[in-house]
C-alpha cells in the first residue's frame, strides 16, 4: 500500500511538473499587470456610451474581404472588427496577452508545447460554437494557404493537435521560443464551416462579406468606395472584462480617399470623423478651417512613449546598382534632412537613428556590457564598424547647401571605381554598372521630400527618377519586389520576437509578398534574430535586440526618414476618447465613442 500511494504521489508530482497551471493571462517576462477577476482595461472607459457612429477617412482602395492572403487589397478594418483571436494583448505592458476566445491558456513547464482552452460560450455570428477543430484549421490554412508572414512568425511549431471540442494543444520544434505561446495566441481564428466549402474559397479573393466572431458584421460594401460595419447585438464577448468600454460604436465606416489634399478638405467639411495626420506641413499650416476655428473640431497633440521603428527609403538589394554597400552608404549622403526638416515639416521630427526608434531597444553610443559581449561572438563576421561607429546618418547644417556631404559621397564613389561618365552619369570602370535607379511611391505628399533627394543625387553623378503610382498597382509591385528603392516602414513593438523572421531572415528574401522588402541575406542575422525569440529575459532581449539593430544598420540597405513621438489627431466634438490613452495605440475604433453633442460641445 505503501508503495502504490508513492507511485500516485510521484505520478502526481511528475503531472504537475509537465503542466502547468491554467491562466487567464501570460507575460512574456515577468507577471502580467491585470489580475485574474480585472473589471476591465486602463486606458478604457468603462462607462462609455454605446451608439452613435464613427466614420474614417483612408487612402487608396481595396477589392477584397480576405486580409489574410497575398492575393487583392484587403478592406480597412475586417481583421480587427470581424474576427478575433484566442488571446488579447495589451496595449499598456511590454507584452502580455488574456483570454479571449480561449478562456485559460497552460503553457506546459518545458515549454514544448501550450494549450488553449476554449470558452464555451464564443459563438461565431451565425450562432455555431468555435471549437478546437476550427483552431486547427485556421492554423493549417494559413500556414499552407496565407500571407508569407504566418509561415515565419509560427515556424516553431511542429504540429496542432485537438482534445475535445473546446481544448487544442500546439507542439513546438523545440522549447527555446519564449515568445511562441503568446504569438500563438493571436492567430485570427476562422470558421472551418464556412471556408470549407464549394463558394468561400479562403485563398481566393472575394468581396462576400465572411462569417466571423468579432463585435461586427460587415453590413454595407462599396467595393474600392467605402466599407461599413455594424455592431452585432448578439456578439457573445461583449460582456468580458476585457471587452469592457470597447467597441462602442453602433456603426464604423471607412471611407477611401484617393488624394490626401481632397481627403483633408472632406474631413473639414464633415465627411468624416477623425484625423490622424501624417503630414507635418498640413498639421502646421492647414489646419485652419471654420470648425477648427470655432472648436467643433478638436485638435490635440499626444504625447505617446510607441516604438515607431523604421521609416526610410529603402533599397533593393536584389538590384545590381545596389550591390556595393559603398553606393549605398553614398547615396544616403545626398539626403539634406536637416534643410527638409525645417522647410516641409517646421522642424517638427526627428531623425530616424534606429530600426527599434523611440524605445529602449534602439541601439545608443558605441556597445558595452552584454551587447558587446554578444556582438564579440560575432566579430569576425561583421563590419568593423559595428564596434567603431555609433548609429548616426550623415548631418547638415540646414542651411540647404551640403556640398560638404556630396564631396564626401563623391569620394567614396571615385575609390570605389565609379567615374562620372560623358552623360555625366558614374559607371563603374570594371564592370560597366551605371549608377541610375527608381524610386517609386503610392504617397504623393512624399514627393517634396523626395524631389531634393534626386538633385543631390544628380550633382553626385547619379541618375535617380521618381514615379508616384496608384497603391493597387504600388502593392503589387512591392509584393513581387518589382522596384529599386522605395519609401517604406518597419513597424516595431517593445516585444519584438517571431516577426523579426519576416523582416531579415535570408530564407524570406525571395519569398513573394514577404516582409525582407530590401532582400537581405546575413547569417549573423538569421542568428541574433534567433537570439531575441529565444531570449531567457528582458534583459537578454534588450541587449541582442540592440546588437541586432547595429548589424542590420551596418548593411546600410535604407536612408532613414524621420518620426515623431506624438499623435496628431483631429476629431469632430462629438466623437469622445478615454482620458487615459494607452501610450502604445491611441485605439480609436476601440476605445473611443459617440457622444450626443445636443447640449453642448464636447470638451
Amino acid at each position: 500500500m505503501r508503495f502504490i500511494i508513492l507511485c500516485l504521489c510521484t505520478l502526481f508530482l511528475t503531472a504537475q511538473m509537465s503542466f502547468a497551471a491554467p491562466q487567464h493571462g501570460i507575460a512574456l517576462h515577468g507577471d502580467v499587470k491585470y489580475s485574474s477577476n480585472f473589471s476591465h482595461l486602463g486606458y478604457t472607459n468603462p462607462n462609455a456610451p454605446k451608439g452613435g457612429k464613427i466614420r474614417m477617412g483612408t487612402l487608396g482602395t481595396y477589392d477584397s474581404l480576405n486580409p489574410f492572403i497575398v492575393k487583392g487589397s484587403s478592406a480597412a478594418g475586417v481583421s480587427g472588427l470581424v474576427y478575433e483571436t484566442l488571446m488579447e494583448q495589451t496595449n499598456d505592458e511590454a507584452f502580455s496577452v488574456y483570454g479571449l476566445i480561449a478562456e485559460t491558456i497552460n503553457v506546459s513547464q518545458k515549454n514544448d508545447s501550450v494549450t488553449f482552452n476554449l470558452r464555451a460560450a464564443a459563438k461565431w455570428q451565425d450562432g455555431k460554437p468555435i471549437t478546437a477543430d476550427d483552431v486547427k484549421w485556421s492554423f493549417d490554412t494559413l500556414m499552407t494557404e496565407g500571407a508569407p508572414f504566418y509561415k515565419a512568425y509560427y515556424g516553431d511549431v511542429k504540429n496542432v493537435t485537438t482534445n475535445g471540442m473546446r481544448s487544442v494543444t500546439f507542439h513546438f520544434k523545440n522549447n527555446m521560443n519564449k515568445e511562441l505561446p503568446l504569438v500563438i495566441g493571436q492567430m485570427p481564428i476562422l470558421p472551418k464551416h464556412f471556408f470549407n466549402n464549394t463558394t468561400n474559397k479562403f485563398a481566393e479573393t472575394s468581396l462576400t462579406p465572411p462569417l466571423g466572431s468579432g463585435p461586427y458584421k460587415i453590413s454595407n460594401v462599396q467595393a474600392g468606395r467605402s466599407i461599413t460595419y455594424s455592431r452585432d447585438p448578439n456578439w457573445w464577448g461583449k460582456n468580458l472584462p476585457i471587452n469592457k468600454g470597447r467597441y462602442n460604436f453602433d456603426t464604423v465606416e471607412f471611407i477611401y480617399f484617393k488624394d490626401t489634399n481632397v481627403m483633408l478638405e472632406a474631413f473639414f467639411a464633415g465627411a468624416y470623423d477623425v484625423q490622424e495626420e501624417s503630414v507635418a506641413k498640413l498639421w502646421a499650416t492647414a489646419y485652419d478651417a471654420p470648425a477648427i476655428m470655432d472648436v467643433r473640431i478638436i485638435k490635440e497633440d499626444i504625447k505617446n512613449a510607441r516604438p515607431t521603428g523604421l521609416q526610410g527609403w529603402f533599397f533593393n538589394l536584389r538590384r545590381p546598382v545596389f550591390k556595393d554597400p559603398v553606393v549605398r552608404e553614398a547615396i544616403s549622403y545626398a539626403f539634406d534632412f536637416e534643410w527638409s526638416n525645417k522647410q516641409f515639416a517646421y522642424n517638427s521630427y526627428a531623425r530616424t537613428k534606429s530600426f527599434f526608434e523611440n524605445s529602449e531597444l534602439a541601439a545608443r553610443g558605441l556597445p558595452v556590457g552584454r551587447e558587446l559581449k554578444i556582438l564579440n561572438e560575432y566579430r569576425d563576421r561583421l563590419n568593423s564598424a559595428v564596434f567603431t561607429n555609433i548609429l548616426e546618418p550623415p548631418k547638415t547644417d540646414g542651411t540647404g547647401n551640403s556640398r560638404d556631404n556630396l564631396k564626401t559621397a563623391a569620394t567614396m564613389l571615385d575609390n570605389a571605381g565609379y567615374k562620372i561618365g560623358k552623360d555625366g552619369v558614374r559607371v563603374h570602370n570594371k564592370t560597366g554598372q551605371r549608377l541610375e535607379f527608381q524610386i517609386v511611391d503610392s504617397n504623393p505628399a512624399f514627393e517634396r521630400w523626395t524631389l531634393p533627394f534626386l538633385r543631390n543625387l544628380k550633382r553626385m553623378g547619379i541618375t535617380a527618377t521618381y514615379r508616384s503610382i496608384d497603391p493597387a498597382q504600388f502593392q503589387n509591385r512591392i509584393q513581387n519586389f518589382d522596384f529599386d528603392m522605395t519609401s517604406g516602414v518597419i513597424a516595431q513593438s517593445n516585444s519584438p520576437g517571431n516577426e523579426q523572421r519576416d523582416y531579415w531572415s535570408s530564407e524570406n528574401a525571395d519569398i513573394m509578398g514577404g516582409r525582407n522588402y530590401m532582400g537581405l541575406k546575413d547569417p549573423v542575422v538569421d542568428t541574433l534574430v534567433n537570439r531575441i525569440i529565444n531570449s531567457k529575459d528582458r534583459d537578454e532581449l534588450v541587449a541582442t535586440t540592440r546588437a541586432l539593430d547595429r548589424v542590420l544598420w551596418s548593411h546600410k540597405m535604407i536612408v532613414p526618414h524621420w518620426y515623431v513621438g506624438v499623435w496628431r489627431i483631429a476629431r469632430w466634438h462629438y466623437i469622445a476618447r478615454p482620458e487615459n490613452l494607452s501610450d502604445i495605440a491611441p485605439a480609436i475604433i476601440d476605445t473611443w465613442w459617440y457622444q450626443d453633442t445636443s447640449k453642448g460641445k464636447i470638451k
